[in-house]
């Protein structure tokens, strides 16, 4: 069994992986950020994540469309959306299309952390996860 869970963060504006990418490590994960969402989708193709930490509002590519292609690849992978636009609306279309979760921006990182912490149980880690730190 892997120690650490396989991440990729995806975020056009640089300040969120920039915070997000330390907060996550610290608690046990290999994150890999992008900001391009061309580039995160070829990376998608080349490697199984355990969970992809996405925004939704993008240039180019939507979060949406990230979650569709994370999902074709693989079951196992958890996809997690991150967005400033919360709707009742978006929140079910990307639930229904297979996310694990939404968070609305502006956010804490220990509130992704929670909801890393619980998509790593649901996917059986068993490594050391907390969601404090």
């Amino acid at each position: 069994m892997k120690e650490r869970l396989d991440v990729l963060l995806l975020d056009d504006e640089p300040i969120v992986g920039n915070r997000l990418k330390p907060a996550l490590a610290k608690i046990g994960c290999n994150v890999e950020v992008f900001e391009d969402p061309y580039k995160a989708l070829e990376r998608i193709r080349e490697k199984v994540f355990d969970i992809i930490v996405t925004d939704i509002m993008m240039a180019g590519v939507n979060g949406i469309e990230i979650l569709e292609r994370a999902r074709e690849k693989s079951d196992h992978t958890k996809v997690i959306m991150i967005t400033g636009f919360a709707t009742a609306a978006l929140a079910r279309e990307a639930m229904d299309k297979g996310a694990f979760d939404m968070i609305a921006k502006p956010f804490r990182p220990n509130d992704l952390r929670t909801v890393i912490a619980k998509a790593a149980k649901d996917l059986g880690f068993t490594g050391n996860i907390v969601a404090e730190v």
